[in-house]
């Protein structure tokens, strides 16, 4: 079994196209494509590689819908009316409000502009010119550079901070216009990384937040970036911020998974030793998260996010038949970690989504036997 990780992380870091997997008894061997005992994903009514949506983590029709007419329109009164009917406090109105800053940020990347050319993401330009007042035209502008900043700078250097800077007064305006509102402030999370804020003022916005949203798991997240070891925390402190989040996540709450982020984000870049996935830290944070997933609410914005980590982990992990439960309910969006880490979201979801499915028929199962 050690040469599939081998194989597997070759495909992964080169990008090599997607392999077709066959059961035997002893394993799983890579083949052709078209082989007759290949594994297919197909079978279990999995889409295409080339079907999969890479922007968003789950459904959302009403955003999808929204989008569509904003760029091909753009128009931004689409956009502002359903910030507008999304509720304050939710993660909906948060992931919505990243989707909106995101496509603007994508746009101009593609269409810089020149001299007989518009650039991208004029839309949000001419809403904020139009509606300055509006919060959440404040709020996709501000969440707009910060992208931005991430998008098209490097940390440490001059333009990377003078973006920042501008995305911080952005945030602070945007907040200003919207009173009790955590967007603005889970969107300076991200600038206060960027900027290396103090821990003392890192912890002030932080409480800021908690005060307004304090089981916002997308603000977890964010901050979780904060106390990694990679930028200016440890791995102790970002173990100790995420099972803290998880040891007070109400009834049905996701935070409970939060453990599972924090073990992601201290992964070593290169590791094919199966032990190491199935070690007490790994596994005591894979049945944290499982817990979470159990008990939240079916149509809990978040629920994907950690249902797509829980397919890298279960693979990883060879928990095959847990990995394809999850499968079932995530097939068709991958915009997700830790997919969108990588310059093929989809590709790196279906090399995973085939290893589930040749393992789950490796020991016995067929799509007959998957629950869904």
């Amino acid at each position: 079994m050690e040469i599939l990780w081998v194989l597997m992380a070759l495909a992964m870091f080169s990008m090599v196209l997607l392999p077709v997997l066959r059961r035997r008894r002893a394993g799983i061997q890579l083949v052709s494509p078209g082989d007759p005992d290949a594994a297919d994903p197909a079978n279990y009514g999995f889409l295409r590689q080339e079907e999969l949506d890479v922007r968003m983590p789950g459904p959302d029709q009403d955003l999808l819908d929204v989008l569509d007419v904003v760029q091909r329109t753009q128009d931004y009164r689409a956009a502002a009316q359903l910030l507008v009917g999304t509720e304050k406090e939710g993660e909906t109105r948060w992931q919505r409000v990243q989707a909106f800053a995101g496509a603007a940020s994508l746009e101009l990347q593609q269409r810089p502009g020149g001299v007989s050319e518009t650039p991208g993401g004029q839309w949000l330009r001419v809403w904020r010119a139009e509606a300055p007042k509006d919060p959440g035209g404040a709020a996709v502008h501000a969440e707009f550079l910060v992208q931005q900043a991430w998008r098209t700078s490097t940390p440490g250097t001059d333009d990377f901070r003078i973006i920042m800077e501008e995305a911080k007064a952005a945030c602070a305006e945007a907040a200003l216009l919207a009173p009790g509102d955590p967007i603005p402030y889970i969107i300076e999370l991200s600038v206060a990384r960027g900027l290396a804020y103090p821990q003392p003022e890192f912890e002030r916005l932080w409480l800021t937040i908690v005060d307004r949203a304090p089981a916002h798991m997308g603000a977890h997240l964010a901050a979780l970036h904060y106390w990694c070891e990679k930028w200016h925390g440890s791995r102790e402190l970002a173990y100790s911020f995420a099972e803290a989040a998880a040891s007070r996540a109400p009834q049905g709450s996701l935070l409970a998974a939060m453990p599972l982020f924090a073990v992601f984000e201290h992964l070593p870049e290169v590791n094919l030793v199966r032990s190491f996935y199935q070690s007490e830290v790994v596994t005591k944070a894979i049945h944290g998260a499982l817990f979470a997933v159990q008990s939240a609410r079916p149509d809990d914005p978040m629920l994907a996010h950690v249902r797509h980590l829980l397919v890298f982990f279960l693979v990883r992990s060879e928990r095959w038949a847990e990995a394809m439960a999850q499968l079932v309910h995530v097939d068709g969006h991958v915009g997700a970690l830790p997919w969108t880490l990588t310059s093929d979201p989809a590709g790196d979801y279906a090399i995973f989504r085939a290893l589930a499915v040749a393992g789950y028929e490796a020991n016995g199962g067929s799509p007959a036997t998957l629950l869904h």
